[in-house]
């Protein structure tokens, strides 16, 4: 059994507390885009739910265990996803929620926050500066502040994915910033398919993580720069770090170009339009086909909250 903050008898009770919208997303293999690619290739969709990604499978824990304490209020830091799981879980158990993010999110994630009935406070600079204010505003409003990767439940939460996953895949991968879902999906297969490959995957742009794990030290960075805003953390937490370190079998960087195919691949593919970090696993295997040929890979395809302009362009659709 991994070494890690988890724990495995927590993940299976995660399943009662969290709203069942969030749980037994669709898996399924598909063979185009497999021949597209030279392998087997499943995909879990992490974005047919009310925030079209899987942080609710945290907030919904997290929330819960607040509002059991008579806690009124929670705030977050978020490049979006967060923002609007946390939102969505909060209000409906009658918390207050504040958001913080950078004034350079996609707009249509801060619209949706903002929709959701939480307060948005914008700042200057990117997700680090966020943070900063988000922990400043639970200092002075004696609130708490909910910390993705941090909190343990944030991993928890996602962990319940790695329960629907299973044993079926030769390898999963997963999308890399913070690490809550990288370490909640490691814990569980550890545990009980410790012959499925852990493939965490980031962009090259924001490497830190990635390049923490390697080094096993925390590795900071000075900038972000990708289009994947969900996984663009410059500064890894260190409890977060030690975990993946535990569960992970391998971390990967991967340029934006092929990020960029991935999403074309998916949409040409499956129908599906997903956020640039739901493309990452795709883009691993582009820039590596011999390692995944001839093995069955499962994809999480982890947020589908996209600007559609900018997809558009991207696309060249």
């Amino acid at each position: 059994m991994p070494d890690t903050r988890l724990d495995l008898d927590r993940i299976h009770a995660a399943r009662r507390v969290i709203d069942p919208v969030f749980l037994d997303t669709p898996a399924y293999s598909c063979d185009a885009l497999g021949r597209a690619l030279g392998c087997t290739l499943s995909v879990k969709l992490e974005v047919v739910n009310p925030v079209r990604s899987f942080k609710a499978r945290g907030t919904e824990l997290v929330t819960s265990l607040l509002a059991g304490q008579g806690r009124t209020a929670v705030v977050c830091a978020s490049a979006g996803n967060l923002g609007q799981a946390l939102g969505w879980s909060a209000l409906r158990r009658g918390l207050d929620v504040t958001v913080v993010a950078s004034r350079r999110a996609p707009v249509a994630k801060l619209d949706r926050i903002r929709a959701l009935g939480a307060e948005l406070e914008l700042v200057d600079g990117d997700f680090e500066t966020a943070r900063e204010r988000a922990s400043d505003i639970a200092r002075q409003r004696g609130i708490r502040l909910l910390e993705d990767s941090l909190d343990v439940e944030t991993c928890e939460g996602a962990g319940t994915i790695g329960l629907e996953l299973g044993s079926r895949y030769d390898a999963v991968l997963i999308a890399l910033g913070g690490g809550a879902m990288a370490i909640g999906i490691g814990h569980v297969l550890g545990t009980t398919a410790p012959d499925t490959e852990v493939i965490c995957v980031q962009p090259s742009g924001a490497p830190a993580m990635t390049r923490s794990w390697h080094e096993r030290r925390v590795v900071t960075t000075e900038s972000a720069d990708t289009i994947a805003d969900g996984v663009a953390g410059r500064f890894p937490i260190p409890e977060a770090l030690d975990d993946l370190i535990a569960v992970a079998d391998d971390a990967v960087l991967v340029s934006e170009s092929s990020i960029i195919e991935g999403m074309r691949l998916l949409l040409e593919h499956t129908g599906l339009v997903v956020e640039p970090s739901a493309a990452l696993g795709v883009a691993a295997v582009l820039e590596d086909r011999e390692r995944f040929a001839g093995r069955h890979v499962v994809t999480v395809l982890c947020g589908g909250n996209v600007d559609l302009d900018a997809y558009y362009r991207w696309v060249g659709r």
